[in-house]
């Protein structure tokens, strides 16, 4: 089955609220070897100028690829996801992820297009508070390959 590019445009339902814990971020920052003391000592953030513990800038790929993936397993999109590679991934922030944010993530397949025998798929989910406040974007495109 090929992909239906039909859902190119195609913004799915927001995903349940997640809370974003100073556990979650010292985890995530020891994870990626990431010492900065304003992901896991509040004193230390609070310094710097933040109200809590902030998530290094790569953490919202927690909230955003739950949600994206989602999309991709809908099974009219028709994404063969044992033939897929993560192709690029990018965030725009509009502040920094701070413990105690609650967010829901919204993706959108903002393209499916073709790069030789390969279709190149981009998705690009919204990170906003349950307030409404955007947070961040997260950009992704996936490859699948050719089978």
């Amino acid at each position: 089955m090929a992909i239906n590019r039909d859902y190119a445009g195609r913004t799915f339902a927001a995903s349940e609220p997640y809370e974003v814990s100073r556990v979650k971020i010292a985890e995530f920052a020891a994870a990626i070897g990431d010492p900065n003391p304003v992901y896991r000592d509040t004193a230390a953030a609070q310094a710097a100028g933040y109200p809590d513990v902030i998530a290094p800038p790569t953490f919202a790929i927690v909230i955003s690829m739950s949600a994206a993936g989602t999309a991709m397993a809908d099974p009219g999109l028709g994404l063969n996801y044992a033939m897929v590679v993560h192709g690029e991934q990018r965030f725009d922030y509009a502040r920094p992820l701070v413990a105690g944010d609650v967010v829901t993530a919204r993706p959108t397949i903002t393209e499916i297009r073709d790069a030789g025998r390969n279709v190149m798929l981009t998705t690009s989910t919204e990170i906003r508070t349950t307030a409404g406040e955007l947070v961040c974007t997260a950009t992704a495109t996936l490859v699948e390959r050719a089978g």
